[in-house]
């Protein structure tokens, strides 16, 4: 048991270390190509499309139930969507295998307040996301804006949604 706590460790350290990405390639990043499409169920089975929210920026954050670090980024989620409801949508999409039976017990255990969608590791992989948590701001325009593998802050967030808000306005969205 030991070993196997130490070998997570050893996993989670370099990915707590990561930053904001803004170079094309780094880290996964794919900043200023479109965002892959996606229509996915919610936890109450309703379907959510990343198309339901163009023409503003969205966050969207790749995690899964058995990833420490994606715990705590959930409160920095919860202010963020609390701070700038209407105006940017946070989009929890949960890799998890055994789907909702592990992850809406889950999302109300550690009080998810931004929708929880149900999807897989290959969606991630499609954005990039080879880590968890990964996150990602898309820009109004659709356009992946920034990046980041690891935990976020609430600062480091608020500078990529300005920098997405601003690749919105220069394309015109």
């Amino acid at each position: 048991m030991a070993a196997l706590k130490a070998l997570l460790l050893a996993l989670c350290l370099p990915v707590l270390a990561c930053g904001i990405e803004t170079s094309p390639g780094v880290g996964g990043g794919r900043q200023g190509v479109r965002a892959p499409e996606f229509t996915l169920p919610d936890l109450l089975g309703n379907k959510i499309s990343l198309a339901d929210h163009r023409g503003r920026p969205v966050i969207i954050d790749f995690w899964a139930t058995w990833c420490a670090p994606c715990v705590q980024q959930i409160p920095v989620l919860n202010a963020f969507q609390a701070a700038h409801y209407g105006e940017v949508a946070v989009l929890g999409i949960a890799v998890d295998s055994r789907g909702i039976d592990t992850v809406a017990p889950f999302a109300t255990e550690y009080g998810i307040q931004y929708p929880v969608l149900l999807g897989d590791e290959s969606l991630a992989q499609e954005y990039g996301a080879f880590g968890f948590p990964s996150l990602y701001v898309i820009a109004p325009d659709g356009s992946i804006a920034a990046n980041h593998v690891g935990v976020i802050t609430e600062e480091e967030l608020e500078a990529a949604l300005t920098s997405a808000v601003a690749r919105g306005n220069a394309e015109g969205g």
